[in-house]
């Protein structure tokens, strides 16, 4: 063993140090937490005040460039072998460490520790963990009076692990045995205070704890917060292995302000002493290519700040879908005539050719539609397709009728109705007939624009309601066929017995005819007919 980490240190760059506990043959780069431009920003924030930075744990390489940088000076303790080559490869001046965190010794504390990805990948698998709360204290250790640590904490009732249906693997199920780690906000605060560190701001991160896109302080979360934000901070419904809909049940967490709570991720800004004054904003959000500061104006309203310094309101109001399949529930057919009017008139006015029912805000007046998260992008439309309103607003009525029948809501009109059918009916509810060569069109416009709803899997719980209420319709129609059988059969009988009983009068009929005094009274009564025909034919 001594003289394979001998031959490992020589073939390490010259800048990678081993301290012990080292993981030769592990990486933990496929599974580290995939910090984007929310969390880039936050740290372009701190790192101008913190001349000497230090790296705990694996982090994206986009960071670790942007940290090499800005800072100074920049160290960084990995317990990966290979992840500590690489890295002290791509920047030599970086003094790496490879080993346990506990077997870290350094000379003096740091402006800045930075955690994103937690304490879990801090130790290495061939030993006992050391409790959290103690690798929280060696960490706070190392950081310099008047610095900052910021720390990632994962939730295991995040509501990204209410989604899942697979179970989490890897390092995520060994702090769950321990009774130290962060069992919610208050009990991070408390741990922090306890290592000497001051909570300066705690962000909840969003949508999941593996490629956070969104941060939203403690603060912001205590708001009532438009339901406009629901949708980036939802997890995509082409993630596999749903349980649920990602988009419906978010939207959940924030309406009863359990946004803290069920965040996926937690990541606190703690400092040590009195630090310098850093502009830590209230939260940021990732919007395509750009990333959007959330401010408040006191009044409960917020705005979205843009790059440029332009300020936008975050539009009020519901989501068109959600308003749809509730007066769908309601077999409120008035109230979904109402909106689709209102959403075929925005169309025809210019409306946005690539919205959806689920990607627009309706607040009462007018349509505010979502800007789309990087991964959902849609490409402009070619005409003739795009130019024609009726096609456009064919094509968000087709998409709601397959989510709609897809997650098995009830809707007031026959079940057996197929979303062809459904969309050719809500056309007409919306004032705006279609035919079966414009659903088409629209098809084709939906395929041009991106995936189409079938094309994303169903998650659990919309496959066991479908099951549901299938088992239920065919329970219906087995109690029917059972119950017209039934009648089926009593009629037989009954039709066996009229039968019988005909035949039995037959016989009785041939028997009297034959009898002699059926044959005498016919004879008799011959001579009485005749004598009837003749006066008939004499007096007319």
């Amino acid at each position: 063993m001594t003289e394979t980490l001998e031959r490992r240190a020589s073939e390490a760059p010259g800048n990678v140090r081993l301290i012990g506990g080292e993981m030769l043959l592990w990486s933990d780069t496929a599974d580290v937490t995939g910090w984007r431009a929310a969390a880039l920003e936050l740290l372009d924030r701190l790192l101008p005040g913190a001349p000497r930075v230090l790296l705990v744990g694996p982090h994206p390489m986009e960071l670790v460039d942007r940290v090499a940088g800005l800072a100074a000076s920049a160290t960084a303790v990995l317990r990966s072998f290979p992840d500590a080559c690489a890295l002290g490869g791509r920047h030599p001046g970086i003094d790496v460490h490879c080993g346990r965190l506990d077997q870290l010794d350094l000379d003096e504390p740091y402006d800045l520790v930075l955690a994103l990805d937690g304490l879990a990948r801090t130790h290495s698998a061939e030993a006992p963990a050391l409790p959290w709360r103690r690798s929280l204290t060696a960490l706070a250790g190392y950081v310099a009076p008047g610095g900052r640590l910021v720390l990632g904490v994962r939730n295991d009732l995040g509501v990204d692990r209410l989604l899942e249906a697979r179970p989490p693997d890897g390092d995520g199920q060994a702090h769950g045995f321990d009774p130290t780690y962060p069992s919610g906000p208050v009990t991070l605060d408390l741990a922090l205070e306890s290592a000497g560190l001051g909570v300066e701001r705690c962000y909840a991160a969003y949508p999941d704890g593996r490629a956070p896109r969104a941060m939203l302080a403690r603060e912001l979360l205590g708001m009532h917060l438009p339901e406009a934000l629901t949708f980036p901070l939802s997890v995509r419904a082409g993630e596999p292995m749903l349980a649920a809909d990602p988009l419906r049940l978010t939207r959940l967490v924030f309406r009863h302000r359990l946004g803290e709570e069920l965040a996926p991720l937690w990541l606190a800004v703690a400092a040590h002493g009195d630090p310098a004054p850093a502009d830590l904003p209230l939260g940021l959000v990732e919007e395509g290519a750009a990333v959007y500061e959330l401010v408040g104006d006191g009044a409960g309203r917020l705005s979205k700040r843009l790059p440029c310094g332009e300020e936008q309101p975050v539009p009020s109001g519901r989501v068109v879908e959600e308003a749809l399949v509730e007066a769908c529930a309601r077999e409120d057919v008035r109230a979904v005539r109402a909106l689709l009017a209102a959403l075929a008139e925005w169309v025809e006015d210019g409306g946005d050719v690539t919205a959806t029912a689920d990607t627009l805000v309706w607040d009462g007046e007018t349509f505010h539609p979502l800007t789309p998260p990087p991964d959902f992008s849609h490409p402009t439309p070619s005409a003739p397709l795009g130019d024609a309103p009726s096609v456009v607003l064919c094509r968000m009525l087709w998409r709601f009728a397959v989510r709609l029948l897809a997650a098995g809501h009830h809707h007031p009109w026959p079940w057996p109705l197929e979303s062809d059918q459904l969309t050719l009916t809500l056309c007409g509810l919306a004032g705006r007939p279609c035919d079966r060569a414009e659903l088409e069109l629209a098809r084709e416009l939906d395929a041009e624009l991106g995936p189409g709803p079938d094309d994303a899997a169903p998650t659990y719980r919309d496959l066991l309601h479908a099951r549901d209420r299938l088992t239920e319709q065919l329970a219906e129609a087995l109690a029917r066929i059972s119950g017209l059988e039934s009648r089926l059969r009593r009629r037989e009988r009954a039709l066996a017995r009229a039968r019988s009983r005909l035949r039995r009068s037959r016989h009785n009929a041939t028997a009297y005819r034959r009898s002699l005094g059926y044959r005498l009274s016919r004879g008799l009564s011959g001579p009485r007919r005749a004598a009837r025909k003749v006066m008939r034919m004499l007096y007319g």
